[in-house]
């Protein structure tokens, strides 16, 4: 359960602007402030059910539009590279002011990139 948690996280994070603002706010409440689908479905005044089925609907689509845009996987793929650079920095004795100058530079921009 954790895992799908971070997944539908980093879904979420890079997808938000795609939904609308209920389902951006049911899946706000659920997954990031750990809402209860009860809780959700106390503070919008509907059904739980109708709270759990907005949530799989939405989850469904998140996982859809990683399946075309596969912004996620990228930047998971991004990071690695990025990891594999700071080994190679680390590597060397006096490591090139230029190399460590880049990846700070990516580093921050995917920071940006995802805030």
């Amino acid at each position: 359960m954790l895992e799908k948690t971070v997944r539908m996280n980093a879904l979420f994070d890079f997808y938000q602007p795609l939904l609308t603002l209920k389902q951006q706010k049911y899946m706000e409440l659920y997954f990031l402030d750990d809402y209860s689908l009860g809780e959700i479905s106390e503070e919008f005044d509907i059904s739980r059910q109708a709270v759990y089925d907005n949530i799989k609907r939405t989850g469904v689509m998140l996982e859809e539009y990683e399946d075309k845009l596969g912004l996620y996987r990228k930047y998971q793929t991004r990071m690695a590279y990025y990891r594999q650079l700071r080994n190679k920095e680390e590597e060397h004795a006096s490591p090139s002011p230029g190399l460590i100058k880049t990846i700070q530079a990516l580093e921050k921009l995917e920071e940006e990139g995802t805030t």
